[in-house]
């Protein structure tokens, strides 16, 4: 049974988030997640521990996907800037046939030597948004959109002049992923959302052969910091007992969801050492304030209530930008991938929901959003013991965190990785990105820990060129430039 105090500490926290931070994205969806699911379980670990709870075996469903590659090649989106020269695809997987699921992909090649690059899956969390609205069209792909909300400009900081990028919208029911099946919707959750994204894996391998054999690597932010590295363990798993083999090597997360109680402690922690909050409450949530108890005191309700009051109204996921002030759409202006538009979410929907662009992208006619709700049946208090496997099976790992979020902050992110107690193998220094100081860096052994200078909770977004010579670093094992460095 719920506890009570609980409930009505969350819920009042969840509600002063929302009015503080009022736009349908990842944002509010992670505000409700983290502030609300305190009163739902107390801190355990769900079975992920257990190989035996993702073993697909034979199981997992694998279709001939002869023709469905040349068909799903795009040849041109609507409003797009002349001069693209790498091939792009987009279209559906089916994961289960009987219930009708299917999850709908974009992938981008690299315009430069693409069968010697990897391949890299992005992941945007929620849970329950979109990687193709955020991750491609305002994070890391090759293209933004225009305030028109129907031209399109370039990204020159694209992850694909490094890899070949896939976007995929998990689970069903985000973006244009879909299930015939509507109670699918009402049983949605961690280990089903890291099945489906497994089989999908198997199905678009197939689909394009080539890149079975390429090194593989699975990056994203947010709740992604549960998708990623619940995914990467299912794939490992999976490797070992059955024939299916899927060439992993390492895993990227940002602003990552990685252990609810070193979040919740590390969020209320840079509230006040970022000016954000008086010592007067910051010295009552730490003396009151045990997010581990399921007994709450009414203190420290207060006070955390008091501490969200005293930041004012500014966002929560980048703390130092401006707000959007005008949602609509306005022709004649080119964006700038050096200056982002706190707007771009409200032009990002317009295009996906034009008819044209939808049949570019071979998707089903249908209102398009960022995030979509959905009744979560599992999410484990904790990831941790999920990345001390993946450090066992010797899978690389970097945590990185833009920071001057403050939802999912930099302090979350230590304070996880503290707890894994990890040694030391390189020392805390300062990465370069061209000539300037893009972030910082410490290599533990079995993990890297790399924070990025002036981003927010959407690393790319924020700081394109920094993120392009971080994913970079990441992708090529080794750490980032520790000079300044014109490689972009």
């Amino acid at each position: 049974m719920k506890n009570l105090s609980l409930c009505a500490f969350s819920l009042t926290l969840s509600l002063l988030f929302f009015s503080s931070y009022i736009k349908a994205s990842h944002a509010n969806k992670l505000d409700e997640l983290i502030l609300s699911r305190i009163s739902q379980k107390p801190l355990v670990t769900l079975s992920w521990a257990e190989e035996d709870a993702l073993k697909m075996d034979s199981s997992a469903y694998v279709a001939p996907q002869e023709g469905l590659r040349q068909a799903d090649k795009i040849v041109t989106l609507p409003g797009q800037p002349k001069g693209a020269n790498f091939d792009q695809y987009a279209g559906y997987v089916t994961v289960d046939p009987k219930a009708g699921r299917s999850l709908f992909y974009y992938f981008v090649e690299s315009p430069h030597n693409s069968s010697a690059k990897p391949l890299v899956l992005w992941l945007n969390g929620g849970p329950g948004c979109s990687s193709l609205g955020y991750g491609a069209f305002e994070e890391l792909g090759p293209f933004r959109v225009n305030s028109d909300g129907k031209t399109l400009f370039y990204n020159k900081y694209t992850w694909n002049e490094v890899a070949n990028v896939l976007f995929l919208e998990s689970p069903a029911g985000v973006g244009f992923s879909y299930s015939n099946t509507t109670s699918d919707y009402d049983h949605t959750g961690d280990k089903s959302t890291a099945k489906d994204a497994y089989v999908f894996l198997l199905n678009w391998l197939e689909r394009f052969p080539e890149y079975k054999t390429r090194d593989f690597y699975i990056t994203g932010e947010s709740y992604a910091g549960h998708y990623v590295p619940q995914l990467a363990y299912t794939i490992l798993v999976n490797n070992k007992s059955s024939h299916q083999n899927i060439n992993l090597k390492g895993i990227a997360i940002g602003n990552a969801l990685i252990d609810d109680v070193t979040t919740i402690k590390g969020i209320f922690d840079y509230f006040w050492t970022h000016a954000l909050n008086s010592d007067q409450t910051h010295q009552l949530v730490k003396k009151y304030c045990d997010f581990t108890s399921e007994n709450i005191s009414a203190v420290c309700i207060n006070a955390t209530i008091s501490s969200i009051i005293e930041m004012g109204n500014i966002d929560f996921y980048n703390i130092y930008a401006p707000q959007c002030l005008d949602s609509s759409l306005k022709n004649g202006s080119t964006g700038s991938v050096y200056d982002f538009d706190p707007c771009s979410a409200y032009y990002v929907k317009a295009y996906l929901n034009r008819p044209e662009v939808q049949k570019a992208l071979h998707a089903n006619s249908s209102n398009w959003t960022h995030c979509s709700d959905f009744d979560w049946n599992d999410s484990p208090a904790t990831i941790l013991p999920i990345i001390k496997y993946l450090i066992a099976n010797d899978i690389r790992l970097w945590i990185y965190s833009g920071d001057v979020d403050a939802m999912v902050p930099v302090t979350a992110s230590r304070y996880s990785i503290n707890t894994l107690r990890l040694p030391i193998q390189v020392a805390w220094y300062p990465w370069y990105s061209g000539d300037e100081v893009g972030g910082y860096v410490v290599g533990y052994k079995g993990v890297t820990f790399v924070t990025v200078r002036g981003a927010g909770h959407a690393v790319p977004s924020w700081q394109p060129a920094r993120s392009l010579t971080m994913i970079s670093s990441f992708l090529s094992g080794t750490l980032p430039p520790v000079s300044p460095w014109k490689g972009f």
